[in-house]
């Protein structure tokens, strides 16, 4: 199974991703920092991480590239709402992949099931 560590300071949108993503099958842990996540991706095993890059404490490009550094094989997956942050991201990240904001949350899951070569358990492919 394929376990995605999701990075979201806004409640409400990190609970609506994180029930998304467990409905298509994935296993979800769920965070409100970048700060909160270091010590998940210290300690545990992740395929994706899959953050928001403005956060307080940690942003979400900081996270990605300690990342990068501690779990190389994790794929990353930046959200975002700012357009001017997306060209940021690509440069200090340049494999990852960007998912503006808004974004329709079976293009979410599509794009996590691109990265993984998976089908979703909806079975709506």
């Amino acid at each position: 199974m394929v376990r995605i560590l999701l990075a979201e300071d806004d409640e409400s949108m990190r609970a609506y991703l994180a029930r998304a993503l467990e409905r298509s099958g994935y296993e979800v842990v769920a965070v409100a920092t970048g700060a909160q996540a270091v010590p998940h991706i210290d300690g545990d095993r992740f395929d994706l991480l899959l953050t928001d890059i403005v956060m307080p404490e940690m942003d979400g490009i900081e996270l990605a590239q300690h990342a990068a550094a501690v779990a190389p094989d994790m794929r990353i997956m930046f959200i975002t709402g700012f357009a001017a942050v997306t060209l940021k991201a690509g440069k200090a990240v340049p494999q990852a992949k960007v998912l503006s904001k808004p974004f329709h949350l079976r293009d979410l899951v599509l794009e996590v099931e691109r990265m993984f070569g998976t089908e979703s358990l909806t079975g709506q492919n």
